[in-house]
């Protein structure tokens, strides 16, 4: 009877162990379900959609973080328009470098009809964050073009890497900088960090500098991270870095790239 007892508590416990219902994964473990390869699908489709257009219309949001009710609002009002042709997600997808954080916004962001491409921002890089969003999205520093002109996002959060890893990467933009593409007029710039806020590395601000005014024809910078619409021409070269909200306040940057050069609204939704 004891032995009987006995095979019934380790049948039930096999049973009770192997069910993928009854422990959640560590928040960190790093299973992805879903869509993987973001970036990469939605750069093909920016660059089918864009094609021989000299006119292009995108949308810059980012620190979509704890936000996932104002950004599905912000996913239900932009698919009510019908003049956007993509949007670039600043960084900050997650705020504690959890799995889960970037499932879920990814799924909020994949309901836009319009292509999106997300930056990788500080805090996706706590924890195993970098490989979450490496998995998810892509790779940390990538370009795309569309229309005529070339989008450089790169990588800039240097405090989260304790100066461990070439961030900015000298040599991409170096790179970049020589792979001038068919069609190529222009380029645009996007970063999470901008130069000389805290999570840059500012002993290299100026090579920085250096490296942005080698790319041709630059009609300006992008960068989210500090929560705050901002207008800067932070090394008075003229060239303007614009940062984008979060989305608690419940707005984003609207460019249009013409061919006399650009405009930008701040549009509230």
């Amino acid at each position: 009877m004891e032995r009987k007892k006995a095979l019934l508590l380790i049948l039930f416990f096999t049973l009770f162990l192997s069910s993928c219902d009854v422990f959640e994964y560590h928040p960190y473990d790093g299973r992805i379900s879903g869509e993987t390869g973001i970036n990469a699908k939605n750069i093909k489709r920016i660059k089918q959609n864009t094609e021989g257009k000299t006119t292009i219309r995108f949308v810059m949001m980012g620190d979509s973080q704890r936000w996932y009710d104002e950004t599905e609002a912000f996913v239900n009002h932009l698919n009510k328009r019908s003049d956007i042709d993509f949007v670039i997600h600043g960084g900050d997808v997650s705020d504690f470098g959890a799995t889960n954080e970037f499932i879920w916004m990814r799924d909020i962001m994949n309901s836009l009809k319009v292509p999106y491409v997300v930056l990788l921002g500080n805090h996706d890089c706590l924890g195993n964050g970098e490989y979450i969003y490496e998995e998810i999205f892509g790779e940390e520093n990538f370009s795309f073009m569309a229309g005529n002109t070339k989008f450089v996002c790169l990588n800039t959060n240097a405090l989260e890497y304790d100066y461990s890893h070439p961030v900015p990467n000298f040599s991409f933009m170096e790179k970049e900088i020589a792979n001038i593409e068919p069609g190529q007029e222009k380029t645009v710039l996007a970063m999470h960090v901008k130069p000389y806020a805290e999570q840059f590395n500012n002993n290299v601000a100026k090579g920085f500098e250096y490296y942005v005014n080698k790319f041709l024809n630059v009609q300006f910078c992008l960068n989210a991270h500090n929560h705050n619409i901002e207008v800067e021409d932070i090394f008075n070269d003229g060239i303007i870095y614009y940062g984008s909200d979060n989305m608690a306040d419940r707005n984003y940057l609207l460019f249009t790239l013409t061919p006399e050069g650009y405009d930008y609204e701040v549009v509230y939704y």
